[in-house]
């Protein structure tokens, strides 16, 4: 029914010599090539190479570093502001918050000096395993660095743990967090190999690709080792995005007739602009503010600027403080409570003005109720 058992027909030499050699087919490889899904490889072709990545993890990363939190400890307060001897109160949130943006996973470390004072330090997400315990649970977490491994086991008593773990939402794992490096992957290969191929064409003067045909008198065709010596120079020196468009240079009876379009036709720049959109979508950062031409969503860079605080930046920060506060409360007090001072966005100056004018105006509220609702400290 399916043919199986039939004998294939056969083709004469003749025919079979003369209908195959007289052309060499020359195209690129099928199959698109993905970056690896880990640390290393998301964020040497991302942030490392990519510069739309690079751009949003440092907008993010300093924007949400520079909103200041206020506590009600004394003690936490000067932790904040000075975490450790290398960096200072800034410098250590935007370290936290690009390692976050990068792997979806930020650790911190509490370490109590032998004076009694307290210090906080960031440790690698890459050097860093969360252990589980026979039930699946996290007992702690193995930091490995110059090729030691210290184990800072989880205190389930008193609830003082080492580390803090801050991690963004994966639907498909327990003890790890998802990056926006990771959601936009395929994007960002699709951005870098647009710019490899523009740059191998401003080098090489890009040609489309097509197909050598022979073109012999008097039935002259090519014989198996000039076949296969043009077919392997074709591989080796005009494969490739090293190679696009480099020109090839032909013997006599040869002709190149082209049979895609060339990558000009294709418009990589477009590409690039779509792929850069999607990068920006993935972050949270309006394409407007990154410069990126298309089709921009706010009618204004004020608009937009002022989405990007709300929908980005701020939702960031609140998940931070909040599992700082649970996290320092073992450690200094129930009472340790801290806030983010949305106040102090310039940004939001708009919208923080918009709410004092609400709050004033309800004369039903107490002055209590008022600084209450508008997050500030009693009288």
């Amino acid at each position: 029914m399916f043919g199986f058992g039939l004998k294939k027909p056969t083709i004469p030499p003749e025919q079979k010599a003369g209908s195959v050699r007289h052309l060499v087919s020359f195209h690129a490889a099928a199959g698109a090539v993905w970056t690896p899904r880990n640390y290393q490889s998301l964020t040497r072709e991302g942030f490392m190479r990519n510069a739309v990545v690079y751009r949003c993890v440092r907008m993010i990363a300093e924007a949400a570093a520079s909103i200041p939190m206020n506590c009600n400890n004394s003690q936490v307060s000067a932790l904040m502001a000075s975490p450790n001897l290398e960096q200072s109160g800034v410098e250590f949130f935007e370290s936290l918050y690009g390692f976050l943006l990068l792997s979806g996973n930020g650790y911190l470390e509490l370490s109590e000096q032998l004076s009694g004072s307290f210090q906080l330090h960031i440790l690698r997400p890459d050097r860093m395993k969360v252990v589980v315990d026979k039930s699946g649970r996290p007992s702690g977490w193995e930091y490995s660095t110059s090729g030691r491994k210290t184990l800072l086991p989880r205190d389930f008593v008193s609830g003082r743990n080492p580390v803090l773990h801050v991690k963004l939402f994966h639907p498909d794992n327990d003890h790890y967090g998802m990056s926006p490096v990771e959601a936009a992957a395929c994007a960002i290969d699709i951005h870098n190999a647009g710019s490899g191929w523009n740059k191998a064409m401003l080098d090489n003067s890009a040609r489309p690709s097509g197909a050598l045909i022979f073109q012999g008198q008097n039935g002259e065709r090519l014989s198996d080792e000039q076949f296969d010596r043009l077919k392997n120079e074709l591989e080796q020196s005009h494969q490739g995005k090293a190679n696009a468009g480099r020109p090839v240079l032909l013997e006599g009876g040869l002709d190149w007739k082209p049979m895609a379009l060339s990558p000009t036709d294709m418009d990589f720049q477009k590409g690039q602009h779509s792929a850069a959109r999607e990068i920006a979508l993935a972050f949270g950062v309006p394409s407007m503010l990154l410069g990126i031409p298309g089709d921009n969503t706010y009618s204004n860079y004020q608009e937009a600027n002022r989405a990007f605080w709300r929908q980005t930046i701020l939702p960031l920060v609140q998940k931070t403080s909040q599992g700082l506060q649970v996290w320092l409360q073992a450690w200094f007090g129930t009472d340790v409570s801290l806030l983010v001072c949305q106040q102090n966005v310039p940004a939001l100056q708009e919208d923080q003005a918009s709410l004092w004018r609400r709050v004033n105006d309800a004369s039903f509220l107490s002055d209590a109720e008022k600084r209450s609702l508008l997050d500030l400290p009693e009288q």
